[in-house]
């Protein structure tokens, strides 16, 4: 075997470890270190070891777009894991399609996306947005007041929100985006308002650390997250460790992982996380996604023999693993995932009581225009397909 033939394959990791969003991307960055070092102890890619190659990009959209093309050009990368907000996403894909490499996409988003070059594995909203709309409207009300960061993902995220909740005929008091820089002072104006208006829940697409600003603010004012819940499709147990538990307990959250799954996989996971990174370090579903995500690569590297983005791409589709939430799957036709929605109420030791969760797996819809509310009183069961992968 030739000396290019045991040289190790090099992985792009584009999270941050700095800026707004530094807590869940640097979460998303020990998954792919665990994750690899898994994957390098048991052999690695037909003898090869995995090399992760880390940028910094601070959370700032053009320094994503920037480091992307030091690894695609200088590092010689041609595979690249990252990016959390829509807009670092949109800021690399042209220059990922432009050197026809690959971008493993780990973060729940909008949807209405294809790129030949980008595998989604992150939840799309018929995966979090309906499920949650589902059961706020059955379970507390449909007075709703949306508040969001100032960024794409949550613009469209309260626009399926409202068509969900004016399909019930109910009533939205309010929608505020708040700056991703923004202080506790604006955090706190707007819970003042919310608490004026006495909305059923609330629905939250704000993200990094102003998540903790909305929380506290929320207590602040005396609203009781037992009446009024905030219901959020980005506050996760990371965000909770770092704000705490007697801040979020109460509140609801859309995701297809939580911590709290109890399946032998998943524990076994935690444990090796734990083990490797700190008894105190939380799971969550960006997490997740960029834990499962290295194991599809590595099971279509397998399969290549190569890190070739072509040879990946007709590999990818299709390929099925067993993820920490349930067997996943990489749709054929649109580069997103099978997953597993949830419905997660926070109790008081920071973890989530899963109140709802889909029968089996659920389809990426991204390009789905209108949206239907489902039927929130399902069970859960095993995801059906094949046992590829």
């Amino acid at each position: 075997m030739t000396a290019l033939h045991n040289a190790p394959i090099k992985i792009g990791v584009l999270f941050s470890s700095s800026g707004l969003t530094a807590p869940i991307e640097q979460s998303q960055q020990r998954a792919t270190i665990l994750a690899a070092e898994e994957i390098n102890a048991a052999g690695g890619i037909n003898g090869r070891q995995l090399e992760l190659i880390f940028r910094d990009p601070a959370s700032i959209p053009n320094r994503y777009a920037t480091m992307i093309e030091q690894l695609i050009v200088e590092e010689q990368v041609r595979v690249v894991v990252g990016c959390y907000m829509s807009s670092t996403r949109k800021a690399v894909i042209p220059i990922v399609e432009r050197h026809n490499a690959l971008l493993l996409y780990p973060t729940f988003y909008e949807g209405f996306e294809y790129s030949r070059n980008v595998i989604y594995t992150g939840a799309t909203p018929n995966q979090n947005s309906v499920p949650l709309a589902s059961y706020m409207l059955s379970n507390f009300g449909s007075r709703v007041f949306m508040v969001g960061s100032d960024y794409v993902y949550p613009y469209e995220s309260n626009r399926i929100m409202s068509d969900l909740v004016f399909e019930q005929r109910g009533e939205k008091l309010g929608e505020v985006y708040i700056p991703l820089d923004a202080g506790w002072e604006s955090y706190l104006h707007v819970a003042q308002k919310i608490a004026a208006l006495q909305p059923d829940f609330i629905f939250s697409t704000v993200v990094g650390t102003g998540i903790s600003h909305l929380y506290r603010a929320f207590a602040e004012v005396g609203m009781n997250p037992y009446e009024t819940p905030i219901a959020s499709l980005s506050t996760s147990e990371t965000e909770v460790a770092a704000m705490g538990a007697d801040i979020g307990e109460g509140h609801i959250t859309a995701a297809t992982y939580f911590q709290s799954i109890d399946s032998p996989l998943n524990r076994k996971v935690i444990a090796n996380y734990q083990r490797r990174f700190g008894d105190t370090m939380q799971t969550d579903t960006c997490w997740e996604a960029a834990y499962f995500q290295m194991h599809l690569l590595a099971s279509a590297m397998t399969i290549t023999g190569s890190d070739d983005p072509n040879a990946l791409l007709n590999t990818l589709p299709g390929l099925e693993i067993d993820a920490p939430q349930g067997r996943v799957r990489i749709d054929e036709h649109n580069h997103h995932t099978y997953l597993h929605p949830r419905i997660g109420r926070l109790n008081k030791s920071g973890q989530f009581d899963i109140v709802s969760e889909s029968a089996g797996w659920t389809p990426a819809a991204p390009f789905q225009i209108s949206h239907t509310l489902i039927d929130a009183e399902t069970v859960s069961g095993p995801a059906q397909g094949g046992a590829r992968g």
